[in-house]
């Protein structure tokens, strides 16, 4: 299959609380992210996560960016427990990783949930107990796979169902137009993000936005493991819609992207 994912189709897996939930029904999702370097990888991530919905943001990092999260968002928690999917490697470096952020690392690879391997963590794919998906730029994909980044761009799809294929995840290859290949070979593209979006940072914030996605339907992906490739592609669309409110034909930043992801969000369940 190889098919269009729109905001129709997104819509449909939007988790709306019902009265009877709580922080933890809602979903907690667990971030492994950002670095002394890259601070701000983590700060990025958990606000997209915050503005996308879910019961609890779960931060384990280095001090300073354990520090600026809370200064953006106090609500985060910081010490190790309970989490329903991991957000991982947004910001980080493998090569320049402390001890204390390694450990870290090491101990949700572990954890047999649903979980983002981003920027320094796309090489982990072997270690993750977990449901994996894998959210590369074409750069990063290549030097996964050993493919020349001139021949991704030239078929995306392609090189997204050979990565999927070869890694045994699912995977979502990040672009003007996101391609979302399954193991099994089936392919979703979304096309919602303006030019705009090309700007550093909103890789951060995709990887923060799918982790939401995957916590509050952490239940669902238990029983139809297959349901993460659509809730990749509704990540996508978030991401894509929430950028071109942000921009209204111009510029736009990443926290910008993040404040507008609430209000699209509400559109899409009202058109529902």
């Amino acid at each position: 299959m190889d098919a269009l994912f729109g905001p129709d189709d997104a819509a449909r897996w939007i988790a709306v609380p019902r009265e009877g939930d709580d922080k933890y029904s809602r979903g907690v999702v667990g971030f492994v992210t950002g670095s002394a370097t890259y601070p701000g990888a983590a700060v990025l991530g958990v606000e997209a996560a915050a503005r996308t919905g879910v019961g609890m943001i779960r931060y384990l990092g280095a001090g300073r960016p354990t520090r600026m999260v809370l200064q953006r968002r106090p609500e985060a928690v910081t010490v190790e427990g309970r989490v329903q999917a991991w957000v991982l490697g947004s910001g980080q470096d493998p090569e320049t990783l402390d001890d204390a952020a390694r450990a870290m690392l090491e101990l949700a690879l572990g954890q047999d949930v649903p979980t983002v391997l981003d920027g320094g963590a796309l090489d982990r794919r072997a270690d993750a107990a977990g449901l994996v998906l894998l959210t590369p730029h074409a750069g990063e994909l290549g030097r996964l796979i050993g493919v020349d980044v001139a021949a991704i761009v030239a078929d995306p799809a392609a090189a997204a169902r050979r990565a999927a294929a070869e890694q045994n995840a699912t995977v979502l290859l990040k672009g003007h137009t996101t391609h979302v290949a399954s193991p099994d070979g089936e392919l979703l593209r979304v096309r919602s993000a303006p030019s705009w979006l090309a700007t550093a940072g909103a890789g951060d914030a995709l990887a923060g936005v799918v982790g939401a996605l995957l916590a509050t339907h952490a239940e669902l992906l238990a029983a139809d493991p297959a349901a993460i490739a659509a809730l990749a592609a509704t990540a996508a669309v978030l991401h894509g819609l929430a950028a071109e409110r942000a921009s209204a034909g111009g510029p736009l930043t990443i926290l910008d992207l993040a404040e507008a992801l609430p209000r699209v969000i509400a559109e899409l369940l009202i058109g529902a």
